[in-house]
């Protein structure tokens, strides 16, 4: 593992609890980072700060709440003295049907969680980070955001929207000492593979050129890297691990 310098910064981790967001928080941990996981499994919650140590805060929340969001935010500075880094992981992939046949209940689900709450929660960091004139935020998006996968459109049009959002917030604070990025996996075998279909997860590696999908340690390594300090000329940009599958 490279070393990178996390020392004495403050992260909020969304979706921390499992996943990729779990892996981020180790590797910043590892890092020498404070970490602060945020996720709405309250029973997960407390086996990843047991496994990633007494010091690792947490806070159980929606993140599609503004309310929650922000008493969460809130809490976090308290616990971390200050918070430097944001990444959201958190989210969700719904069903995997067609257009036509995709529930309008699920489709706003799918979108209020993986965009709206990456909205909600970049607005709650950004004033602090502004008052400190330094932050990192990064959020996770996905190839299917670029490429729109089939059966899969409200996942797909949900991370379209998180890079866009990330896009606009980065210009926005560009001549700041903030900076916004995000990064787009292709699939990636965490316990989200348990919403998919087994068709959906099939087409999803035959598209990759690796043959493999990716892991999380991969994903947390490059992420980690975004919220350093060495990460300074980087702001509203898209940074792909896709084993090859991203065309543009």
């Amino acid at each position: 593992m490279n070393q990178l310098d996390m020392q004495g910064r403050g992260a909020i981790v969304t979706g921390g609890a499992a996943g990729i967001g779990y892996a981020i928080a180790q590797r910043l941990i590892a890092s020498n980072a404070r970490v602060s996981l945020w996720d709405r499994d309250a029973g997960a919650l407390q086996a990843a700060a047991k496994s990633l140590g007494a010091n690792t805060h947490t806070h159980t929340l929606d993140v599609t709440s503004e309310d929650e969001v922000v008493k969460a935010c809130d809490a976090s500075i308290k616990a971390l003295g200050r918070v430097d880094v944001q990444v959201c992981s958190a989210g969700i992939t719904g069903p995997n049907t067609t257009v036509e046949q995709y529930p309008v209940a699920a489709w706003k689900e799918v979108l209020d969680i993986n965009l709206t709450g990456v909205f909600i929660c970049n607005r709650a960091v950004v004033m602090h980070m502004q008052a400190n004139n330094y932050g990192r935020i990064v959020n996770i998006a996905s190839i299917a955001g670029k490429e729109g996968n089939p059966n899969a459109s409200a996942y797909s049009a949900s991370k379209a929207g998180v890079i866009a959002l990330t896009k606009s917030l980065g210009k926005e604070l560009a001549k700041t000492g903030i900076r916004v990025n995000c990064v787009t996996p292709a699939a990636v075998k965490t316990g989200m593979f348990a919403q998919m279909t087994q068709s959906h997860i099939d087409f999803m590696l035959s598209k990759i050129p690796m043959n493999r999908f990716g892991e999380v340690d991969e994903i947390a390594a490059l992420v980690t890297w975004l919220c350093t300090e060495d990460c300074s000329f980087s702001t509203g940009a898209v940074f792909d691990l896709s084993g090859g599958r991203a065309v543009y």
